[in-house]
């Protein structure tokens, strides 16, 4: 208990230890993960996400990390590699495992990486957030037991699916580390989409925060990762409900 309570009072002093892409050094990544490495899980998730906080949005349409074949691209961010690098980097213990958990988590079946470090099979990743749910990969979907759900249809060979509706949502049972899943009107979708947003929670101080790369593709301004509150976001949010996952 000492312990755990000497690293959250670490934790509190050096928040801002890292808080840009510039600071993502794989030596700076390294001594944070081993300073980490007690907290639970779902903590070390809104640690990470959060160390993130101002990074430019990646307003690439396909995602810089994919264009460029590569696992690690902290310079810019959208809300799928955010979420992804967050978790990532919680369950490695070392930056080398944090890859390793990025090609087994990204894919439907496992990355694989050439001689030259960059990724051959990135034709395998989760295109789809809807699909990094069902595959268990991404935590347990436990939308059910946060809120009252409604069904809607799905898509691509996804009949319906269960969510919280925008007027239901509450943030009372939500823990650090909980995925969001930000759902996309039927009639608003364009390639099947379900999920048209990612974002983390983290609770503070007696209230629960949405950490979230915010931003447009082929964005003059192309936003960035922001912490705000998660009730302000849901009420003013375009989406028609959510679904959560937690490790």
């Amino acid at each position: 208990m000492r312990k755990l309570l000497f690293l959250i009072l670490f934790l509190t002093a050096s928040a801002n230890a890292i808080t840009t892409a510039q600071d993502m050094s794989q030596d700076n990544i390294s001594k944070t993960q081993e300073a980490v490495a007690a907290l639970p899980l779902g903590q070390r998730i809104a640690f990470w996400a959060e160390q993130f906080v101002g990074t430019p949005y990646d307003t690439d349409p396909l995602g810089a990390y994919v264009r460029n074949n590569v696992i690690v691209y902290d310079s810019a961010v959208d809300c799928m590699y955010h979420t992804f690098r967050a978790v990532e980097l919680s369950i490695g213990q070392t930056p080398e495992e944090a890859v390793s958990a990025a090609l087994n988590l990204r894919f439907k079946d496992r990355g694989v990486l050439g001689d030259s470090g960059k990724v051959q099979n990135y034709d395998n990743r989760f295109e789809y957030a809807e699909d990094m749910i069902l595959s268990g990969k991404w935590g347990r979907d436990i939308t059910a037991e946060i809120g009252t759900t409604l069904k809607i249809k799905g898509a691509r060979g996804i009949e319906s699916t269960e969510i919280i509706p925008k007027d239901a949502v509450v943030s009372a049972k939500l823990n650090s580390g909980d995925i969001i899943y930000f759902i996309k009107a039927v009639e608003k979708r364009v390639v099947g989409e379900i999920v048209a947003h990612l974002g983390i929670i983290k609770r503070e101080g007696g209230k629960v925060y949405l950490i979230h790369a915010s931003g447009k593709k082929n964005a003059q301004n192309p936003g960035h990762v922001k912490k705000l509150l998660f009730e302000d976001y849901i009420a003013q949010m375009s989406f028609i409900g959510i679904k959560v996952t937690r490790f």
